[in-house]
């Protein structure tokens, strides 16, 4: 186990979004993972925002020690992403890279605030890919990997002030939230905001009291 940088960036809130073209994924209420992949080793490691593991018995060994209730998560990675993954690294030219990372989402059916109950069945949502540093475009993440398990799309438009209330309000049919992502097809300009429900902030309150605000926005 080590720990590393942040290795996925903290999405900030809508307070200050830029008004553009974007499409808004579900955000899941699970717990972040990361996997990572080389042309020449293919997937040898993954691991949480902050610490990473050797994707091998010994380190799958650590990160359950590590991570009780995560358990499960190599085990669906394995099954449902690692070869369809590699099969569009390896014959799309928009990933002729030497190390490519997919983040997942891992939560069951009750799964709140980063928090997962054992005997509910678990799943790993794809919601990003990044290659050479750099988070794939949203549109054409969604293109590429939409024949796997990959958020949601909820909405397709300009952002505005009317979308941002109606997420807030429950129009759409999304737990937590979504994340708005847009920019070009310069990756280097990809932009994202998280927008949560006033449902779920509700919950939030309910459980954790004065804390709440830890786990919003």
């Amino acid at each position: 186990m080590t720990q590393v940088q942040l290795v996925y960036p903290k999405i900030p809130n809508s307070k200050n979004s830029p008004w553009e073209l974007c499409i808004a994924f579900e955000k899941y209420d699970g717990t972040n993972l990361h996997w990572v992949w080389q042309l020449e080793l293919g997937w040898y490691a993954f691991g949480t925002r902050q610490y990473w593991f050797e994707l091998d018995e010994m380190g799958i060994a650590q990160f359950n020690e590590a991570y009780p209730g995560l358990e499960e998560a190599p085990e669906i990675f394995s099954r449902d992403f690692a070869n369809p993954l590699q099969k569009v690294f390896q014959e799309k030219l928009n990933y002729q890279y030497q190390e490519i990372t997919g983040f997942t989402e891992f939560f069951g059916t009750n799964s709140f605030a980063g928090m997962h109950r054992k005997d509910d069945p678990k799943q790993l949502i794809l919601f990003d890919v990044q290659t050479d540093k750099f988070i794939i475009p949203p549109e054409q993440f969604f293109q590429d990997f939409n024949h796997l398990n990959i958020a949601k799309v909820v909405y397709r438009g300009m952002l505005t002030g009317q979308f941002i209330d109606d997420v807030r309000k429950g129009k759409y049919d999304v737990a937590e939230g979504v994340v708005c992502k847009g920019g070009g097809s310069n990756s280097e300009n990809v932009w994202m905001v998280k927008i949560k429900t006033y449902a779920y902030m509700k919950k939030l309150q309910q459980a954790f009291k004065d804390d709440w605000n830890t786990y919003w926005e």
